[in-house]
């Protein structure tokens, strides 16, 4: 202990050496004794708030602006480091399950994926965009290593200014070969979310993840919609927002589950890449997984076959020639999904903004730092 008591600011940075004696009387056990501190560093600015006090006063936009500071809060730091936990976990699940972990580029010549907009930029005098995932590397190595995963940034220039959205964010993406349809990928994709709420339960609490997640077929759960929410759904492409959050409702209520798979999209809505339903054509062998009332996850089959790419493509094909290359050769029936590390994050603490799930955000309006 500390003979008187030293005029010191707030974090400085010091070195404190002494003897560390068991006690009783100590909250931990223990107390330091004969104890010399020695400053390594001193702040030079007055601090924008207080870090000492059990919560955090500042608003969201001040702990954005002053980042570097503000995580040094245990309050706010402690969230990245479920989400350090949650990736651990997406890792250790995926190896467990014979997956191999590849990087591949975030530079690429064209965007081809879907509808979503791509950021462009100059590469040594021709056009590059950040890639928007890594979906068509990722189908590609499906050739090569069978199984593979992927954990970094992906990008989307959709100019969205909500709680839910942002322009960068972590993708947590895995893609498996040799299915027999969309329902393996859901198999596998139940074992990682199990996986990743384990790895954070020393950390948070987390929710309990069913052996099965029950499942609704897409038009079912347009009717449920139609029949109890005053609201007709019916030949929309998509579900909305407010009916994602009554179908996590109703999942709870009638199955007792934080997480709700929701099948079968209409082709319309799903990229060109997506495997129809053999009996329903206009029908996707894909899905959502909801997680508390929100969409967390998009997977399902893809399409393996070369000659059904130069069909839908038809003459667009010549703009995907890289892309189509590898079905020339052959590739097993696959699929995959892509989880958002920022939402899954934001979802299990109940933040209501995701970039409090974010480090140093990056959206329609934020640039810095």
């Amino acid at each position: 202990m500390f003979p008187h008591r030293l005029a010191v600011a707030g974090e400085t940075v010091v070195e404190v050496t002494g003897r560390v004696t068991l006690t009783s009387r100590a909250p931990g056990g223990v107390e330091l004794t004969e104890a010399e501190l020695t400053t390594i560093a001193e702040p030079s600015a007055r601090p924008p708030f207080d870090l000492h006090r059990p919560t955090v006063t500042a608003g969201l936009p001040s702990i954005l602006d002053n980042a570097a500071y503000a995580l040094r809060h245990p309050l706010l730091r402690r969230r990245f480091e479920v989400a350090a936990a949650s990736v651990a976990g997406f890792r250790r699940t995926l190896d467990g399950l014979g997956f191999t972990e590849v990087h591949t580029p975030k530079l690429v010549a064209t965007a081809t994926e879907s509808g979503a907009n791509v950021f462009a930029l100059d590469y040594f005098g021709r056009p590059a965009y950040l890639a928007q995932s890594p979906q068509l590397f990722k189908q590609a190595l499906v050739g090569v290593f069978e199984r593979v995963y992927e954990v970094g940034p992906v990008f989307r220039a959709e100019p969205h200014d909500t709680a839910r959205h942002l322009a960068q964010y972590t993708s947590l993406d895995a893609e498996l070969g040799f299915i027999r349809d969309h329902r393996d990928v859901m198999a596998v994709l139940r074992e990682v979310v199990a996986g990743m709420a384990a790895a954070v339960a020393p950390l948070a609490e987390v929710p309990d993840v069913p052996g099965e997640i029950p499942a609704v077929d897409f038009l079912a759960a347009q009717a449920l919609l139609a029949e109890h929410t005053g609201e007709d759904p019916r030949g929309e492409p998509d579900l909305a927002p407010a009916h994602e959050r009554w179908l996590s409702d109703w999942a709870r209520r009638e199955h007792g589950s934080d997480f709700l798979f929701v099948t079968g999209y209409p082709m319309a809505k799903r990229p060109f890449y997506t495997q129809p339903s053999p009996s329903t054509p206009d029908r996707s062998n894909s899905f959502d997984l909801l997680f508390r009332g929100l969409e967390l996850v998009t997977g399902g089959q893809r399409r393996h076959r070369h000659a059904e790419y130069l069909a839908v493509l038809g003459q667009e094909a010549a703009n995907h020639a890289d892309y189509l290359a590898a079905f020339a050769h052959g590739l097993p029936p696959h699929g995959g999904f892509a989880i958002g590390l920022e939402r899954w994050t934001a979802r299990l603490l109940g933040l209501a903004n995701i970039r409090e799930a974010t480090l140093f955000p990056r959206d329609l309006h934020r640039l810095r730092p």
